[in-house]
């Protein structure tokens, strides 16, 4: 069996052929390809916390493979983050367990790089500035991916913290080709912003139909289950997308707020969810059609996102000889 650290999965993990392996992964699971059960979740809610197991079958990739993944929103984020896990593949002829990583880099990853499929989608080609609203570990996952995609010159970053934003618009500045800038609000951020990523677990929406520019397009991946990160103008101004209409609609902690909770108060229906990403790449349903459409992609991660990334992970690292293999028996 072979064991792989979370350093070693970083290294193994290349951003592009993620990106690029993400786009059929989701047109299989789009097309009932994929094999992936509704994730289910322990709670915690002394810490406001869950564990939940995510498992997965795409055949394409060749990988079976399920993720536990914990969330507890109250870690700082950085030395110790809010989302952790591990991922268990299996050999898809026998069952037998094939190996052991780390799923933080690998969720870290896999959400940013599917953002930055959306915005390879729907945003329009010459979107240059890109607001970031969160400072933790997916703004900074983000920010990277989605300059892959388009011609970002201008960043903009904010958070609660202004000093955790100073901080990371630093990093990034110090390995992104881009002018990185914190704003002091999401407001300022947003004001003129082509793209704008959403990462952040906020009760109160930090996207709001008044700062937003005409054409933007807006991932949005923040999860809080008394909460949501868009208001209710947005969604319902907004061409949606999703990964997938039964898991975003699902109840918690599987669905998403930011839709739920517009359909609950009758401001939207279910059949406003236009697309999920695996039709928009396999030509079924339309994207923008215009440059002053705003479109949203609404993401609660499914595992076929998981399922693609550990395929390339593990391939590369026996291309590589990387990791170490274990005897369980």
């Amino acid at each position: 069996m072979l064991v792989l650290s979370r350093s070693q999965v970083e290294d193994l993990l290349d951003m592009d052929s993620l990106i690029d392996s993400l786009a059929p992964a989701m047109a299989d699971l789009s097309a009932g390809r994929a094999s992936v059960p509704d994730r289910v979740a322990a709670l915690v809610p002394e810490h406001d916390g869950f564990l939940a197991a995510m498992p997965g079958y795409l055949a394409s990739a060749g990988m079976l493979m399920t993720k536990l993944v914990s969330l507890f929103p109250h870690n700082d984020g950085a030395q110790l983050p809010t989302h952790q896990a591990l991922i268990v593949a299996f050999d898809p002829d026998t069952g037998e367990p094939a190996a052991l990583l780390d799923g933080t880099a690998i969720t870290a990853a896999r959400t940013a790089a599917c953002s930055a499929l959306s915005a390879r989608l729907l945003a329009r080609e010459d979107a240059s500035v890109l607001a970031v609203l969160g400072t933790g570990v997916q703004a900074r996952s983000h920010a990277r991916a989605i300059c892959r995609v388009r011609p970002i010159r201008q960043i903009r970053v904010a958070g609660r913290d202004p000093a955790r934003a100073a901080a990371l618009a630093e990093e990034l500045s110090s390995v992104l080709d881009a002018d990185v800038q914190a704003a002091g609000s999401y407001a300022e951020a947003l004001d003129g912003a082509d793209i704008a990523a959403a990462t952040t677990h906020a009760v109160e929406p930090v996207i709001r139909r008044p700062w937003l520019t005409p054409g933007v397009h807006i991932t949005s991946v923040g999860y809080n289950p008394a909460g949501r990160e868009i208001d209710d103008a947005t969604v319902a101004g907004a061409l949606v997308c999703v990964e997938s209409r039964q898991a975003a609609l699902a109840p918690p902690p599987v669905g998403s707020n930011d839709l739920l909770m517009p359909i609950r108060d009758g401001l939207i229906t279910a059949d406003h969810v236009h697309t999920e990403l695996g039709e928009l790449i396999a030509g079924t349903k339309p994207g923008r059609t215009s440059p002053d459409q705003m479109t949203l992609y609404k993401s609660v991660g499914v595992a076929v996102q998981d399922a693609a990334a550990t395929a390339l992970v593990i391939a590369a690292a026996h291309d590589q000889s990387i990791g170490e293999e274990i005897t369980l028996q």
